[in-house]
């Protein structure tokens, strides 16, 4: 009987198995339990949760939060696509500006320069389809004078100039013999007078010596008269015998350029350039388009760029006016609403709504 105390003693030990399951029951644990327990199981959990919010909401732990997070990111992605696009256009629209030299449109090949200025040659031809040599003249020989006669002046001021010229010496004989100072009081309003009355009247002895006073229509030939180079030659040849030539004066030179059709400067090298991106048979015309172009609305100082047929295919538009209104107010001749060039133009120009240029003096009253 005494041995049962001795039993009872493992009963203490009851606590122990007791506190073991209240370790692993945290659910009957007693409040000050659960307080350790709780501090511990954020502890341990914390990294886990903590990290997902902290990738996916740099804003404030809300699940709205957690949406617009990507929905920015993916934006943030797309921007730099599209800021790229518009560097660009305005890298291109840079090229194009009057402050800077405009370089050739970028990545042209060959080819494709080739397509754009034949395409440009095709829209001046449906703008211009009168477009003619702004001379007037009869014959070869008027031809290759006036065209001598036209070296630093306008072909309005010459074809007011010509007539008297050829009506006192028609023919290169007659001009040949003619005594240099009346030649000279004719050609007085056509500037340089001197130095032009030495040409003529030396091409005229050439012509009269050499060639039995006929204009030669070869290129070798031509370019030995004096005064003849070969700008004048290939317009003799174009218009007088209808052989291809390109003729490159100063507003050929200038819009080629602008087209970024070549970039050189010297005129024989802008001819090769130039020829090299058309079939022969469009040489004559093609100078025509060009010329007629410079003269009426791509001008030196201020091009009517708002008044342009052919703004879309042009690199250098921009270094003029391009309000349409301001720019129409630019537009010469026949494109302006003011006469041509020509005393006598061709019929179809007349057709096309040109006007001739007026006289230089008016007539002498009869009687």
């Amino acid at each position: 009987m005494k041995k049962a105390p001795e039993k009872a003693a493992p009963a203490k030990k009851a606590p122990a198995k007791k506190t073991a399951p209240t370790e692993a029951d945290p659910a009957k644990a007693d409040s000050p339990k659960e307080t350790p327990a709780a501090k511990k199981a954020p502890a341990k959990k914390t990294p886990t949760k903590k990290t997902a919010p902290t990738e996916a909401d740099p804003a404030k732990k809300t699940p709205a939060a957690k949406k617009t997070a990507p929905a920015k990111t993916a934006h943030a992605k797309k921007a730099p696509a599209k800021k790229a696009a518009v560097s660009k256009k305005d890298a291109t629209q840079a090229a194009a500006s009057p402050r800077t030299p405009a370089a050739p449109p970028r990545d042209e090949s060959h080819t494709a320069l080739v397509r754009r200025a034949r395409r440009i040659d095709r829209e001046l031809a449906e703008v211009y389809p009168y477009a003619h040599p702004e001379l007037d003249f009869e014959n070869p020989f008027q031809l290759v004078v006036a065209t001598v006669l036209s070296a630093q002046t306008t072909d309005l001021r010459v074809n007011q100039t010509t007539p008297a010229l050829f009506a006192a010496y028609p023919t290169p004989e007659d001009l040949a013999a003619a005594v240099p100072e009346e030649v000279e009081e004719i050609l007085r309003p056509t500037g340089f007078f001197r130095a032009k009355t030495r040409s003529v009247m030396g091409l005229s002895k050439a012509l009269a010596e050499e060639f039995g006073g006929e204009v030669p229509g070869r290129l070798e030939d031509l370019v030995k008269l004096p005064g003849v180079g070969r700008k004048t030659a290939f317009v003799v040849l174009g218009n007088a015998f209808g052989r291809p030539g390109i003729t490159v004066d100063t507003h050929f030179q200038r819009l080629v350029r602008r087209w970024k059709w070549t970039a050189e400067t010297e005129p024989d090298k802008i001819e090769a350039a130039v020829g090299a991106l058309f079939p022969a048979r469009d040489w004559t015309m093609l100078s025509h388009h060009v010329i007629f172009h410079g003269r009426r609305i791509c001008h030196a100082r201020k091009p009517a760029c708002g008044a342009c047929p052919i703004a879309p295919l042009c690199p250098a538009y921009g270094e003029g006016e391009t309000d349409p209104e301001k720019a129409k107010k630019l537009l010469k001749y026949e494109k302006g609403g003011f006469p041509g060039q020509r005393l006598n133009p061709p019929q179809s120009y007349l057709d096309a709504g040109g006007r001739p240029a007026p006289p230089a003096s008016p007539a002498p009253a009869a009687g």
